[in-house]
């Protein structure tokens, strides 16, 4: 039995620690808004935060992230307010079929919490493990770039959830 802590929330799951994440928390908890998409760690659809550092959920084993904080697309949102991030890929039109989203969201997320105002090229370094079939980096790029200047900030300068 491994306990996992996910948006805040400690689950209790009976699988092998070598058991990637990405099934865990599509097939056990039920949240399925990080993709399958490579099943490689090359495209960033299964993207989720790991103590506040992006992993590729399809690759990374369960046993690696027992006991760690781990923040999926779900947790995000605070009730029926957007998340900052979410809010600014809304309004910049920064998604078209949406399967990147979720990883794209969590990349971003990931790179205000080291950097609250990133540059452009600093952002577009950050998003490169996350491909998007339909091409809509640049507006990718400016909704993370509004969310910079939006997104409060803690004590230590990290992005406050």
């Amino acid at each position: 039995m491994l306990e996992l802590t996910v948006n805040g929330t400690t689950h209790s799951v009976d699988a092998d620690a070598d058991r990637p994440l990405l099934g865990v928390l599509r097939d056990d908890l039920g949240l399925t808004g990080a993709k399958y998409g490579c099943g490689e760690g090359q495209c960033g659809a299964c993207m989720v935060l790991v103590d506040d550092q992006p992993m590729a959920a399809c690759i990374t084993p369960l046993g690696a992230v027992a006991g760690r904080e781990i923040l999926t697309v779900e947790g995000l949102a605070c009730g029926d307010h957007l998340h900052p991030l979410q809010q600014a890929f809304l309004h910049q039109e920064a998604f078209q079929c949406g399967y990147c989203t979720p990883g794209m969201l969590m990349a971003a997320l990931g790179l205000l919490k080291r950097n609250a105002a990133p540059s452009e090229p600093e952002i577009v370094s950050a998003m490169q493990a996350n491909l998007c079939r339909c091409g809509a980096y640049r507006q990718i790029v400016c909704a993370i770039r509004e969310a910079a200047g939006t997104v409060a900030t803690g004590p230590e300068g990290g992005v406050v959830r």
